[in-house]
Formats: C-alpha cells, structure tokens, sequence
C-alpha cells in the first residue's frame, strides 16, 4: 500500500515587471530544506541562488522564464510564497537608537506591495545626438557580484548588463552585439553627468517597500522603511 499523495493547493501571482499572472504552489520541506542550508552557510551569493531555485520550482506555468526575473520580481515572488507556505504575518523587532527602547511590529506580507518610482527614467541622454534605453536588472546577474571588490566596478558592471539599446537618429545599437573589450572602452567614455543620470535610474528601482511608524519615548517620530527581503527577516 501506497503512502497517500499530499495534494497542493495553486494560488496566482502577477510578475511586477510584465504584470503578467502564474500560478504557484507553496514551497514544500524540500524546499524549505535548500532555504535552511543557503541560509547556513551565510553567503549571498547561495541565499540567492536558493531563492530563485525556490521559485523556479513552485512556479506552475510553461511559459516562466526564469531567464527574464528582475531582482525586485524575484523579491517580491519569493515573500508572497513564503507568505502562502509559512505565515503571512512576520514578527519584526527595532531597537531606537535614542530611547534604545526595543518596539515589536506585525506585518502582513499580503499588503506588501512593489513600488514605482515616477522618477525612475530608462532613457538615459549621452550628447546631444546619442541616447540609451536602460533596463531593469535581472535576477541572474546578481550571481556574479561577489567578483567585484569595489563599488564602481560592480556599477561599471550592472551599467553594462542594464543598457537595453543605445541609438542615434540612424542607429539603434546592442550592447551584446559587441565584445566585452569594446562595451568597457563605450562605458568607460561616458560623461560624468550621463553616470549620475545612471545612477539615478539605480536608485529609483522599483522596489519592495513598507513604512512602520511610531513615536519614542522622547516624543521623536519615527519610520522605519522595509525595501528588501532581509528588511523582513525572511533570510535571517
């Protein structure tokens, strides 16, 4: 005799960057196991990589390309099945650093939500005759950020990986058309004003956010704000 099948249940979830909808199932032992042991060895990179093997495997639809995930979508899908599978409501504890008065906060992972910025502005202007279109980064690139030991190397590098197009009024050029050699000499030749355009375009990402607020003991308002998946204690 047969051990009985545990039937799951499928639920729908809508990719932030396409708004396009899947369905999912919640993540099981085994894959609550590769969450337990990225989590273990305590290195990014490994959390990363079991986040995305997590989705890849709950995920219920043909069409997924996982090839495509940006990383606030991989955040996002990976907080709403942790939300189906374990609990939707995460105990956060914050120590203020002027009363230094620990304050316990509940949070429901159903009300959180991706957020766009109006500022964020993919097209970027180089001179007067040459644009580029940038696009949101993906998942699998956050693979190969251990490599780079300073900050604007790994900028160099997501700039790079982020260029969807560059054009003129006669062109439209691909970044990938070209070797690696010639993009380094094309992004290290741009004006410092179109590196702070970039910038921008970085910091105005669409991301996880929600607000908690309070007041201390020292009458002094405060806010907290939750951008990420570690802001939630989901990978602690």
């Amino acid at each position: 005799m047969k051990l009985p099948t545990i039937s799951q249940p499928l639920f729908e979830l809508t990719m932030p960057s396409s708004q396009k909808k899947y369905m999912f199932r919640p993540y099981l032992v085994s894959e609550e196991k590769i969450l337990l042991l990225a989590k273990q060895s305590d290195d990014e990179k490994e959390i990363i990589s079991a986040v995305k093997q997590v989705i890849n495997n709950c995920i219920q639809d043909e069409s997924y390309d996982q090839s495509q995930l940006t990383t606030f979508d991989m955040e996002y899908l990976f907080l709403k099945l942790r939300a189906k599978s374990v609990n939707n409501i995460v105990e956060l504890s914050y120590k203020d650093n002027e009363d230094e008065i620990s304050r316990e906060f509940s949070v429901d992972l159903n009300d959180i939500e991706v957020e766009f910025n109006k500022e964020n502005e993919p097209k970027i202007k180089i001179t007067d005759e040459l644009s580029m279109i940038m696009k949101y980064p993906l998942a699998s690139i956050t693979d190969k950020i251990d490599k780079f030991d300073s900050d604007i190397d790994l900028l160099l590098f997501f700039i790079s990986n982020c260029i969807e197009n560059i054009y003129d009024k006669d062109e439209v050029y691909l970044l990938e058309d070209y070797s690696k050699e010639e993009q380094d000499v094309f992004i290290n030749s741009l004006p410092v004003k179109t590196l702070e355009d970039i910038k921008k375009y970085f910091d105005t990402l669409p991301r996880l956010y929600h607000k908690l607020e309070y007041t201390n003991n020292n009458g002094k308002e405060r806010k907290i704000e939750l951008s990420n998946l570690r802001d939630f204690f989901i990978l602690d």
